[in-house]
Parts: C-alpha cells; sequence; structure tokens
C-alpha cells in the first residue's frame, strides 16, 4: 500500500506553483486538485483495489494506475458534493470551494475527472475495454446516485428501500467496481470477480450506514466535519426515515416538532434525543454488522487466493465497519 500513497503523493506534488509556471500551465486550475489530493484521507478505495490484486498476484504494479485514478475520481466527487452541500469542512480543513470559490472548484472537479481518465489509460492496454467499461457504468451510477440524494431533500415520501437503493449507487458501487476493477487486472476469473463485487456493495452500504451514525454520534474533531449536518440540511438517512417511520407507527409527533426547530444545535439536539429513544443507535449497529457480515460471506467463497491478502482484505472491512471517525 505504501507505493500507492507514494503514487497520489507524488502526483499532488505535480502540482507545486513553480513547476506549473514554469510550463505555462494556469497554476489557479491545479493548486486547488493539490490542495484536496494532499489532504489525504482514508484511501479506501485505491486500496480495495490492490488488496483485491494480491489476493491473485504478488506484483501489483499493473494495478497502480487503476488504484490512482480511483482515488483521483472519488476526491473529484467530493469537490462537486461539497459545493451541492454547502459543506465548509472535509476532512478537518476547509473544503475546495469554502477556499477557492465555487466556480474554481466546479472547473478544477471537471479537471481531476480527465485526470482520472488519463491515470487509468496507463493500465495494461488488454485490460483497458473491460476497465473502461466498468469504470463508466460505476461513474453514471454515481452521479444517478447524488441526483437521488438531492431529489430526496425536497420530497417526502422516501422509503428506506428506495434510501437503499441510492447508497447503493452514491457510495457501494465505488466500493464494488475497485475490488472488481483490481482483481480483474491481476487476472481473476469472473465468478472471484462478482463475488468481489456483491462483496463491496455489501461493504459499502456498512460503510454509509456508519457515516450516517458518525454524522449524528461522532465528534467534530474526529469526524472532520460539522456534526448534525445531515439532520440540519433534512438529508434523507436510514436513521432519519426509521425514526419517521417509528413516528408513524407510534403516532408520536416529538420527531416532527424537532425537526421544526429553527435553531440549528436545539434541532440536532432534539432529533438525536427522539432517535435515542426509539434505540436507533443500537438497531443501526445491528444493520452495519448485518452488511459487514455479508460482505465477509462473500470474501469467503473466494477459492485459491493467498491467505494473507485474504485476511488483511477482511481486517480492512472490520475497521471500516465499526471506524469512529
Amino acid at each position: 500500500m505504501d507505493v500507492q500513497d507514494c503514487m497520489l503523493d507524488a502526483l499532488a506534488a505535480n502540482y507545486n506553483t513553480e513547476q506549473l509556471m514554469a510550463q505555462g500551465k494556469p497554476v489557479t486550475l491545479y493548486t486547488p486538485i493539490a490542495y484536496a489530493l494532499e489532504a489525504g484521507g482514508k484511501r479506501i478505495r485505491p486500496r480495495l483495489a490492490l488488496i483485491s490484486a494480491s489476493l491473485y498476484t504478488s506484483d501489483t504494479t499493473p494495478v497502480i494506475p487503476v488504484a490512482v485514478a480511483l482515488e483521483t475520481f472519488h476526491n473529484f466527487t467530493l469537490l462537486h458534493d461539497d459545493i451541492m452541500d454547502n459543506s465548509p469542512l472535509r476532512r478537518g480543513r476547509a473544503t475546495v470551494f469554502a477556499k477557492y470559490g465555487v466556480a474554481q472548484a466546479i472547473l478544477s472537479g471537471d479537471a481531476m475527472y480527465t485526470l482520472a481518465l488519463t491515470e487509468l489509460a496507463k493500465a495494461p492496454s488488454e485490460k483497458l475495454p473491460f476497465l473502461l467499461k466498468v469504470f463508466s457504468e460505476m461513474t453514471l451510477g454515481i452521479m444517478e446516485g447524488q441526483q437521488w440524494d438531492m431529489d430526496f431533500e425536497t420530497t417526502n415520501d422516501v422509503s428506506i428501500e428506495k434510501y437503499f437503493e441510492m447508497i447503493s449507487l452514491k457510495t457501494a458501487v465505488l466500493f464494488a467496481t475497485a475490488l472488481q476493477m483490481g482483481a480483474y487486472c491481476a487476472g481473476a476469473c469472473e465468478e472471484d470477480c462478482q463475488k468481489l463485487y456483491q462483496s463491496g456493495m455489501a461493504m459499502g452500504i456498512a460503510f454509509q450506514l456508519r457515516d450516517d451514525y458518525l454524522d449524528v454520534y461522532g465528534s467534530n474533531n474526529s469526524f472532520g466535519k460539522p456534526i448534525g449536518g445531515d439532520i440540519r440540511e433534512n438529508k434523507k438517512t436510514w436513521l432519519s426515515l426509521r425514526a419517521a417511520e417509528l413516528a408513524r407507527i407510534n403516532n408520536d409527533c416529538e420527531y416532527s416538532v424537532a425537526l421544526a426547530l429553527e435553531n440549528d444545535e436545539g434541532k440536532v439536539n432534539a432529533v438525536r434525543n427522539f432517535y435515542n429513544k426509539c434505540g436507533l443507535p443500537e438497531e443501526s449497529e445491528c444493520l452495519i454488522e448485518q452488511y459487514t457480515s455479508s460482505a465477509l460471506n462473500e470474501l469467503d467463497a473466494l477459492r485459491n487466493v493467498d491467505p494473507v491478502a485474504l485476511d488483511e482484505l477482511k481486517e480492512l472491512y472490520r475497521g471500516l465497519a465499526g471506524r469512529k471517525v
């Protein structure tokens, strides 16, 4: 994994002012990209690609372009996502649009998407047709999921089932495709690639459920962005939809009163109290464990893979499911 981290750090370092000026490049386009990549983050998606490849080969060098492309693409989505959510913080510091402006964040984000494709094109040529196909399918799926997420903000009639469809597209498909692409580059059979894809879908859902949980129950210092943002923005999450469902079943008006509060801090506290009263933190933990178990079961169905790499992937899953940040 260290090789991949160095590749991403080097990619960010390429956008320093002196080099760009010497090349006659518009510095203002690339500086926000370096800023975004330098923030680090968990770099989960490239790690998934590299670990899935290491299940089948000890030489993961051909997968590095895929890993870099996935991380660059992921960061592109964050630049635009932060604009749409009006989020001032990401990874404990100002978001790109908050620091450089909305127009610049849009343009630099578009450039990041192009750079992701440029990196992907460095993968082995015989693998490119399939890689480009699944990468494009993933990209469109994520954008469809983001649109659903935005639509849900102004729609009251959102089912829990529809929410799971949304996060499958917006979050889980990137996990699944990262695993699939890494394994494919390493020569895995079609059946194994599909098992890894399904494993990634389940783990991606568990990851998003944990993210929703941390937005309510995490801490500002460790989470890297203000706690309660989903509640303030009336985002549809499993917690909010399950709370609304229980309020209807029990004819309890406390939840609707909490949502109507105009004071942000008071609203977040009141909604959190209702979640606690309904036992939603515990129910959420059970749901996360359920999806994590499904993801691990798919891994157990793999045959003739490197046991060390398999253990590493399982450990990563458990860490993501139980993370505090």
